[in-house]
């Protein structure tokens, strides 16, 4: 019997308590460096950086171009990791984007931000890979809670970059929150190299050539093909262009709900952040329920609540029952995305796991796109109230489709793990 290499035999896996904090820790930096700046991104363009003329032009340019660009190369760098190590994927997106934050701080035309821009939309994927990471080192049984962890670190970090990003912009000017979150990506980065260890990588069974090209073929087709996976990747999708289609007019629908614009940019974060604060609340609960009975009916409980109570929340006239409305919907939401990921995971084997999570992110992005822009055009041809309830009907329209197809997820004695790879999942061995 042949002896296994020195590497192999002196690995010890990670405490799988360990690596969910570390990663935790990474998720609250990366989200809130990102949130640290988009709010400000418009007032950038015009006082920093001098725009004058088409303001809004290059503003919906610099916005969109990391999501056009990511929304291709995520898939990709999801199947690299795949194939060679996801922490070294995760270490490559953590560099490039502390590199962009950092010339984002730097730049001195908008043409120069747009390649900033550019380049974290190359860079994107470090959500994706440590959603793989915890997925590939995580007993299955504490997979819901973990992927409810997780998701809620994201959402406090969406919560804490808009607080953070104005106190810095207000006492040390815009340019340091570009250089903060350069600081915070960094200090992923040592945290990953450092702390992360991974399992050495076994080598896939030799083919030729020729038997091999068929296989990737059916590799590449086969997460759309599989109902399941692909249920879950048009609900991530229409799920974030729902949270993003009301983005371009929150602002002036708490105006007129307020009826003035008093305060409007500290109360407009605020309504905000209620969202991400009943995410934080709600979210490592869901994931509990989820991993104690099923995340089929989890997923399909949270997108019917969020989806009515987003649709409620723009029939009051005034701002504090929307608010509370608001809230509530919140912890709704707030299960949707730990029941997607942690049915991806149950539901792909495990050297398909970071292109999938590449994939859902891609279809996200691809919903960051879409909702803004349609967002945009019924506010501009109907009314705000109108676009408010059109960001609930989206997340209906979720549910609806998840109703029809609810069977597949549970023809394979529901989405235990084990029986839906083998008898609907992708390719590959766990």
């Amino acid at each position: 019997m042949p002896e296994k290499p020195a590497e192999e035999k002196s690995f010890k896996p990670m405490n799988w308590k360990v690596l969910l904090a570390i990663l935790t820790l990474s998720c609250v930096l990366m989200s809130s460096s990102y949130t640290m700046l988009i709010p400000f991104l418009p007032v950038y363009l015009t006082e920093e950086l001098g725009v004058t003329e088409h303001v809004n032009m290059w503003s919906g340019a610099i916005f969109s171009i990391t999501f056009l660009v990511s929304t291709v190369m995520a898939p990709i760098w999801g199947a690299m990791s795949d194939r060679g190590s996801r922490k070294l994927m995760a270490l490559r997106s953590s560099v490039l984007l502390a590199l962009s934050y950092t010339l984002g701080g730097l730049v001195q035309t908008p043409f120069q931000l747009f390649l900033v821009r550019t380049l974290q939309g190359v860079a994107a994927g470090l959500w994706a890979a440590l959603l793989a990471i915890m997925s590939s080192n995580c007993p299955q049984q504490k997979l819901g809670i973990s992927m409810g962890v997780m998701q809620g670190a994201l959402t406090a970090g969406g919560v804490i970059g808009p607080l953070l990003g104005g106190l810095l912009a207000q006492h040390f000017g815009m340019r340091w929150s570009f250089y903060a979150g350069g600081i915070a990506l960094s200090l992923i980065t040592v945290l990953l190299f450092v702390m992360v260890r991974e399992e050495p990588r076994k080598p896939p069974a030799a083919v030729g050539k020729k038997a091999a090209a068929p296989v990737q073929k059916e590799k590449q087709r086969s997460f759309f093909r599989n109902p399941q996976l692909r249920g879950l990747l048009v609900t991530a999708g229409l799920t974030q262009a729902s949270v993003t289609l009301s983005m371009p007019i929150f602002s002036f629908y708490i105006a007129e709900l307020q009826g003035s614009t008093e305060n409007l940019v500290a109360l407009s974060g605020f309504v905000f952040a209620i969202l991400g604060i009943a995410g934080v609340i709600a979210s490592p609960l869901w994931g509990w329920i989820g991993q104690r009975t099923s995340f089929g009916p989890v997923l399909l409980i949270s997108n019917l609540g969020a989806a009515v109570f987003a649709i409620v929340s723009a029939l009051p006239p005034s701002l504090d029952p929307f608010i509370v409305l608001r809230f509530i919907g919140g912890l709704a939401f707030a299960g949707i995305f730990p029941a997607v990921n942690a049915l991806l995971t149950r539901y792909t084997a495990s050297n398909e796991r970071g292109r999938v999570y590449g994939v859902s992110f891609s279809v996200q992005q691809a919903g960051s796109i879409v909702g803004p822009l349609a967002g945009g055009a019924i506010a501009s041809f109907m009314t705000l109230q109108a676009t408010m309830i059109a960001s609930g009907v989206v997340q209906l329209v979720a549910f609806a489709y998840l109703w029809l197809i609810r069977r597949d997820f549970t023809a394979d004695g529901g989405p235990s793990g084990e029986q839906g790879v083998e008898k609907h999942g992708v390719s590959g061995n766990d």
